[in-house]
């Protein structure tokens, strides 16, 4: 195996035209399947949203297991309980990142019948990892559903879809299928992890993202360092 990761640093401008806004968050509990009402939620305070389409809103995680609690299984019903370290985190081209931030910050919203208040917002550029991973990932609403089920025609769509973003597929590894409820029914989704990416390839994936439903936190890339995330996505 040939292995290279060194990359000059004076040789690739990286750009900074999308970046993560990280906001503080209150809030005790929250639907473990949240995607749709947090999109929702924050689309309602927002007149642009549905006009920016490199606007994603990340699912709010947490901890797969603390004190002796485990996550429940994937659906709006089951709740999670939620740390004073989480952040509500939502990628957003650097332009509108000042209007968003004074759009939401101090706003009460309702998440699936439970509140959270959003705090202070802090830009986070993206990240120049090589190694990242989409805990949610969607393909074209035409394709055939059973994709899903099998991992090679699942990869295979995924390394269809880089390959029109000029991103060459080096190592890959499909996760955990994960199905988000909403009013207009049931999206499927996998994690996807992607490794041995060029810095260019990897800003370039995080700032185009893949797939759709970029609103419900689908096809956001974000850094990763191990696999155990991707195979029980947190």
């Amino acid at each position: 195996m040939f292995w290279n990761e060194d990359e000059p640093t004076d040789a690739l401008r990286l750009p900074d035209d999308i970046v993560d806004l990280l906001f503080a968050i209150d809030c005790k509990r929250l639907p473990v399947d949240h995607a749709y009402a947090l999109s929702s939620a924050v689309r309602a305070l927002v007149p642009w949203f549905d006009e920016e389409p490199r606007l994603g809103v990340h699912t709010i995680h947490v901890a797969g297991s603390q004190n002796g609690w485990e996550r429940p299984e994937h659906s709006p019903e089951a709740l999670i309980m939620v740390s004073r370290r989480t952040k509500l985190t939502i990628r957003v081209p650097s332009a509108r990142a000042d209007d968003l931030a004074a759009r939401l910050q101090g706003r009460r919203i309702d998440v699936g019948g439970q509140p959270l208040t959003i705090g202070a917002a802090k830009p986070k550029p993206l990240s120049q990892e090589t190694t990242i991973f989409a805990r949610y990932l969607a393909t074209d609403p035409s394709a055939d559903a059973e994709a899903f089920a099998d991992e090679s025609r699942f990869l295979e769509a995924a390394a269809q879809a880089l390959g029109a973003l000029d991103i060459r597929v080096r190592k890959a590894l499909c996760g955990k299928a994960t199905t988000l409820h909403t009013p207009a029914g049931p999206i499927p989704t996998r994690a996807l992890m992607l490794a041995g990416l060029t810095r260019e390839e990897s800003m370039r994936l995080q700032r185009e993202g893949l797939g759709p439903h970029r609103a419900l936190g689908c096809g956001l890339f974000i850094p990763h360092k191990g696999i155990d995330p991707v195979k029980s996505p947190a």
